[in-house]
């Protein structure tokens, strides 16, 4: 049966954004003398909020990030956006061939969502179905961003399929009672796995859009 809503997430579904973060991170990290790369930042940390990554950050590594670290890393995220940033191929044409309503949800804040969408000449597609986690008590891997996505769509959890690229939100997918797409067509190349998708939950996995587009079946 066809759902009644699609939930994209934005990074690494929308835009192929999460090298870009990874490199920016890695870049700000190593300069407070962490011994971290891209690599390690894909794998330990992708589709946490800022918070949470923050938080896990100063465990793994025993460092006190600076009370600015976030708006340091915005600002160089935002010129790595502005040079380098391209949609995820075959989104655009997914979105204007879907017939049944969808929304974005993001762990990402405001600034950094409204700023891929827009670099990217998605934003008009999407809005103003667009939501991210200040709007919710608890970010992924907690279900709270998915429902209250569904919720202001007026579609219950079980009739929406959510498109996600990391293992956190596949696992809010499932919390939430959502059929849950795995997408590993970014071009980043780095982890989360087909297995590692599959193994938090995932009912199928896609390499292209155009492979989502058959999946949602809508």
């Amino acid at each position: 049966m066809s759902p009644s809503l699609v939930i994209f997430d934005c990074d690494g579904v929308l835009v192929d954004s999460e090298i870009l973060s990874a490199e920016v991170e890695a870049e700000a990290l190593q300069a407070l003398g962490a011994e971290v790369t891209p690599q390690d930042v894909m794998r330990l940390f992708l589709g946490l909020t800022q918070a949470d990554m923050e938080k896990r950050v100063e465990k793994d590594y025993g460092i006190k990030l600076p009370e600015d670290h976030a708006w340091v890393t915005s600002q160089m995220l935002r010129k790595a956006y502005l040079s380098r940033l391209n949609p995820i191929p075959g989104i655009r044409e997914v979105l204007e061939g879907l017939e049944i309503p969808f929304c974005v949800a993001s762990n990402s804040p405001p600034a950094k969502l409204g700023l891929g969408l827009s670099v990217t000449n998605l934003y008009e597609l999407l809005y103003p179905n667009i939501f991210c986690s200040k709007l919710v008590a608890r970010g992924k891997p907690a279900p709270d961003l998915f429902l209250y996505a569904a919720k202001t769509m007026g579609v219950a959890s079980s009739d929406a399929v959510v498109v996600e690229d990391s293992v956190v939100g596949i696992r809010a997918a499932k919390a939430a009672g959502m059929r849950a797409i795995g997408f590993v067509g970014g071009l980043h190349h780095m982890p989360p796995s087909e297995s590692a998708l599959t193994a938090a939950g995932a009912d199928d996995i896609a390499y292209t859009m155009a492979e989502v587009r058959n999946l949602i079946g809508a």
